[in-house]
C-alpha cells in the first residue's frame, strides 16, 4: 500500500498518537482528566491493528499518551509487539512520571521504548501542588533518574499558565540543565471545555526564550518539518531548551499527526470539532482493507488548521473549544 495521499493542504501522515486511557493520577489545571476510562477500550490486538494500518498509510512514528499510559494494563507488552512486528522505526510515551519506577524503567526500555517525556511544571513541591499535581515532585525527580538509569531518552514537559506557573520557568530551566534533560516549555492551549483558557493566561514562547536568555544565552536551532518543537541551544554547553507555540506561532502548516482515543475515535487535530469513530473497522473479523479505506479517507479530506485561524482573528473573544477533553483526546 502507498504512503497515504495528502491531505488538503499537502500534508502527509506521519506520527499517530494513540491514547491508552483517559484516566489520571494526577489533576493538573491545564488538562482536567476524566475520572474514569470509557466504556469500551481498544484492545490489545485492536491497537496492534490500527497501528499497522497507520504504518501502510504511512505512519512512521507512534506516541503513547493518555490520561496517564502507566495506567494502562499491557503497556510493556504492547511495546515489544509493535518492535517485533517492525511496524514503525520511533515509539515514544508522553507520562506525567509519578509511576515509573526503576523496574518499570527498565522494562520499558527493554521491549523497546525509544524514548519518554515526562511532565512537570514547577522546580519545586508548593509550585506542582499549585498546578493541580499534588504530590508529586519527589516522585517524579526520581523518575527522571530511573528513566536516566537505564539509558532511556527522556526530555521534560512543562506548560506554562502566566498566573499560575510563570514565575517558574527560570527555576525549572535551571533544575533541567542541573538534571541534563531537555525542557519542553508548551504555551498554554485552549483544549476542552474545563480547563478555563484564557488569552491573558498564555505565556508566549518568545517572552519565555527572552527571559531564559538573560541568564544563559541562546542559540536558536529552528524547528524540524513536522515537529512540535522549536529547540534553542545554550551557548554556555548547557544543553537544549525548545518551546511549543500553537497559539503565538502556530505550526498547522506541516502538521503530520493524526490522534486516536482510547476507544477508537480519531481526531484529524488536537482542536477538531469532532471525531470519526474507528471501531466497527477495528473489529477483528474485518479485513484491513475496510480500516485502510475509512483512514485513507479521513486524511485525505483534512484541512484542519484551527491554531492559524485562531491567530488570524487577532481577537479576544472565547475560542471554539474543541468537543473533546484534553485527557481524551491524548494531548
Amino acid at each position: 500500500m502507498p504512503p497515504s495521499t495528502p491531505d488538503q493542504l499537502g500534508r502527509a501522515l506521519g506520527v499517530l498518537r494513540l491514547s491508552l486511557t483517559a484516566r489520571c493520577n494526577l489533576a493538573c489545571r491545564y488538562c482536567r482528566p476524566e475520572s474514569q476510562d470509557p466504556p469500551t477500550l481498544l484492545t490489545h490486538q485492536q491497537r496492534l491493528k490500527l497501528i499497522g494500518v497507520a504504518a501502510r498509510l504511512g505512519c512512521r512514528r507512534l506516541r503513547l499518551t493518555g490520561g496517564e499510559p502507566l495506567l494502562a494494563p499491557g503497556l510493556a507488552p504492547l511495546i515489544q509487539a509493535v518492535k517485533a512486528l517492525n511496524l514503525v522505526e520511533d515509539v515514544a510515551l508522553t507520562s506525567n512520571g509519578v509511576l515509573l519506577d526503576r523496574p518499570l524503567a527498565r522494562r520499558l526500555k527493554q521491549a523497546g521504548l525509544d524514548r519518554i517525556t515526562i511532565s512537570l511544571d514547577g522546580a519545586d513541591p508548593q509550585a506542582v501542588l499549585r498546578m493541580g499535581g499534588g504530590n508529586s515532585f519527589a516522585p517524579v525527580l526520581a523518575a527522571i533518574g530511573h528513566a536516566q538509569a537505564v539509558d532511556l531518552p527522556i526530555k521534560i514537559n512543562m506548560v506554562v499558565m502566566a498566573h499560575g506557573n510563570g514565575d517558574q520557568v527560570i527555576p525549572m530551566a535551571r533544575l533541567c540543565r542541573e538534571l541534563g534533560v531537555e525542557l519542553r516549555l508548551i504555551e498554554y492551549m485552549d483544549v476542552g471545555n474545563r480547563n478555563g483558557w484564557r488569552p491573558q493566561q498564555v505565556l508566549t514562547a518568545a517572552a519565555m526564550t527572552t527571559r531564559i536568555a538573560r541568564h544563559w544565552p541562546l542559540q536558536p536551532m529552528g524547528r524540524q518539518p513536522g515537529a512540535t518543537a522549536r529547540r534553542w541551544r545554550y551557548l554556555d554547553g548547557g544543553g537544549f531548551v525548545s518551546t511549543i507555540a500553537s497559539i503565538s506561532e502556530p505550526f498547522c502548516g506541516d502538521c503530520n499527526r493524526l490522534r486516536v482515543t482510547a476507544d477508537g475515535m480519531a481526531y484529524t487535530c488536537l482542536f477538531a470539532s469532532q471525531g470519526t469513530d474507528l471501531k466497527p473497522a477495528l473489529d477483528l473479523r474485518q479485513p484491513d482493507a475496510i480500516l485502510i479505506r475509512q483512514l485513507h479517507s479521513l486524511w485525505r479530506q483534512r484541512q484542519d488548521r484551527y491554531s492559524e485561524e485562531r491567530r488570524s482573528q487577532q481577537t479576544n473573544s472565547t475560542p471554539r473549544r474543541s468537543p473533546a477533553e484534553m485527557a481524551y483526546i491524548g494531548g
